[in-house]
């Protein structure tokens, strides 16, 4: 078997491959269209109506006696993190490039995430029925933007040239001055491309039909097969859908082990109130279909599929062993929401529908935080951009009969401590109690995130206090004294004590808020504003308006390459100057500029800039009401972390 994807830049022709890839093997009997929304991999309403790839989508073929899995992505930015996550299910891919406008700068992201999970793939140049196109042009840019190794199969030279690159036997048997026969290279180049060190070059035209049957054969050619030898349970959730009859269901990739009906998985649960530790919940599978929609019963190494009856469990979670997996599941390395809207319902008596609704669909996209503010009761949510609002809403309609309309994008800021400081709580008042914690405070490199240590002794505190403590930090590190996410900050626990007979299992998760915020509130605040890499390909005679523009958006061009027919140009910008750019780069360029965007990290605001969030729960430093919230809410609130 294989499990693939396919992966391009939008209008590439991404779509119309996998439904002629579906025609070639038989497992359709027309292929749809994505004009007329009849593609059969965009089954939502909203991908039919628009004709664009919301969600990736899994189907199954059969070429030459091999079952093929095939994931067709979306070719949007908005949808990045859709990208992303197809990413943990795949064994190899395929980059569609448009024979018009060659590599675009999603072209340049695309192949690095691949390789940086370490994917096997190769290029498709398509659209090749077209006037004027260059198949040798386009080959040469993604030599010179993506990788050297690059080879058109058809290509004897290139063929001898990369292999020898990519091997050096064969390199030391070339300058010894051997003729190596181009049957013993074909034979070579299948091995090195399933290993991830040359990357084949086909060409053709998924609208007319021209080379998909070659297509199929570089799939079992060039692409490895998964390794099925594991027996340890292993797997990872990539993927969500919605049945009317059976609910919920995640897709599942797995790598190891098997999974069938009615088994019970363990899924993590908010925190035990009784023993202060975080309690697993049991969920039983009701059901488990594979990719062709057939009552599957079973998964196993290798197998992708559909499973219900997962409860609370979330896409990126993982079955067995996480070192298990063949490579890192790591949410946000694409791209991460960086805006917020509230969402308001047309009736105002819905208000609680809506929040429901929102949290449903927050359950099938991870990066779709929903959040209630209980002080002024808004519902706000943190989304990637307009195009994923627009779903949104389209799945509110259509899906629980909600109208709702979203209030303009405000950016999501971070901040961290200004200078060292240390942080304490004296957690004794009113009994049954006791929880001291003394923390130092420090701030930490742009990027590094938070890093926590303990410098107190088991005797003062107990290790399973401890460990609560290290479990509340996230909770307590949610929001700062400004409102926002606190990060780049070294936290260590210098200091505290448990009391052998007033301690209860709560309490130092109770105080480790309080004392984390006496110390950001001593260390003072410094407000960080995200940063966008944007890549932008544009006509040369636009480089020094998109310059002038870069500058006025308080940003740096970091990088510009200048070719005949066309400038490359990246560039560090703040996501609060830049949200419309998309829109003012394509009237500036008359429609001719592309650009494509990934979160380069995130940097001071210049002096003077305040901007504050709501207060989600009850600040810790408002001690008394702190206490009483705490006492009162021990199903969720405060400990829901």
């Amino acid at each position: 078997m294989r499990n693939i994807g396919i992966f391009a830049h939008v209008d590439a022709g991404k779509t119309t491959l996998s439904e002629q890839l579906l025609l070639c093997a038989g497992a359709i009997r027309a292929a749809g269209s994505v004009d007329s929304g009849t593609a059969h991999t965009d089954t939502l309403a909203v991908e039919r109506q628009r004709g664009i790839s919301v969600r990736a989508s899994c189907v199954q073929l059969s070429w030459r006696g091999e079952s093929i899995r095939l994931i067709d992505t979306p070719g949007h930015t908005d949808f990045s993190a859709e990208i992303e996550r197809s990413l943990w299910a795949l064994d190899g891919a395929v980059i569609v490039v448009c024979g018009v406008e060659g590599v675009q700068p999603q072209t340049e992201l695309l192949f690095e995430a691949l390789r940086s999970q370490g994917l096997p793939l190769f290029f498709f140049i398509n659209k090749m029925d077209r006037e004027g196109v260059d198949a040798e042009r386009v080959t040469a840019q993604i030599r010179r933007r993506l990788t050297q190794r690059a080879v058109r199969t058809d290509d004897p030279d290139g063929l001898l040239e990369t292999l020898c690159d990519a091997d050096d036997a064969l390199m030391e048997r070339y300058l010894n001055g051997e003729t190596i026969p181009d049957a013993e290279l074909r034979g070579r180049l299948p091995i090195l491309a399933r290993q991830g060190e040359v990357f084949p070059v086909l060409t053709g035209s998924a609208l007319r039909g021209q080379g998909i049957g070659e297509v199929l054969d570089a799939v079992l050619a060039f692409l490895p097969p998964p390794d099925t030898s594991q027996t340890a349970l292993s797997g990872v959730a990539f993927s969500a859908g919605y049945d009317r009859l059976l609910g919920r269901g995640l897709w599942i990739r797995l790598f190891g082990g098997t999974l069938e009906n009615r088994a019970a998985i363990t899924l993590p649960g908010r925190i035990d109130p009784l023993t202060g530790e975080p309690a697993g919940v049991q969920a039983k599978i009701t059901q488990i279909r594979g990719v062709d929609g057939s009552d599957a019963g079973s998964l196993s190494a290798g197998d992708i599929g559909i499973v219900y009856g997962v409860g609370a469990m979330k896409i990126g979670h993982i079955l067995g062993d996480p070192g298990l997996l063949p490579r890192k599941v790591q949410p946000g390395a694409l791209r991460s929401p960086l805006t917020t809207v509230r969402a308001e319902p047309a009736d105002p008596a819905r208000a609680k529908d809506l929040a429901d609704a929102c949290r449903a669909l927050a359950g099938e996209d991870p990066l779709l935080s929903v959040r209630h503010l209980r002080a002024t009761g808004e519902l706000c949510l943190d989304a990637m951009g307009a195009i994923q609002l627009e779903i949104l809403q389209d799945a509110l309609k259509n899906r629980f009969g909600l109208d709702a309309r979203f209030t303009s994008p405000t950016v999501i800021y971070r901040e961290t401590v200004a200078r060292p400081a240390e942080g304490f709580c004296a957690y004794t008042m009113p009994k049954p109690c006791w929880a001291i914690l003394r923390f130092e405070i420090r701030p930490a490199p742009r990027g590094s995130g938070v890093t926590y240590h303990s410098e107190v002794p088991v005797r003062d505190i107990l290790p399973r206090y401890q460990h609560q403590v290290e479990q509340a930090l996230p909770l307590a590190l949610a929001q700062g004294r400004l409102g926002w996410q606190v990060t780049d900050v070294d936290i260590t626990l210098t200091g505290g004590s448990h009391h052998q007979f007033h301690t209860h299992p709560l309490d130092f998760i109770v105080a480790t808020p309080w004392a984390i915020q006496d110390g950001l509130r001593a260390g003072g605040s410094v407000l960080l504003e995200p940063i966008l890499e944007i890549r932008l390909r544009v006509p040369p005679e636009y480089t020094g308006r998109i310059i002038s523009d870069v500058n006025a958006m308080r940003g740096e061009v970091t990088e510009v390459q200048s070719a005949e027919d066309f400038a490359s140009l990246r560039a560090l910008v703040p996501v609060s100057e830049s949200m419309d750019y998309p829109i003012r780069l394509a009237q500036a360029t008359a429609g001719r500029g592309g650009m494509s965007i990934r979160l380069h990290g995130y940097r001071e605001c210049p002096p003077g800039m305040t901007v504050t969030a709501p207060r989600r729960n009850v600040d810790p430093l408002d001690t008394s009401r702190y206490i009483l919230a705490a006492r009162s809410a021990l199903e969720g609130g405060i400990f829901d972390i």
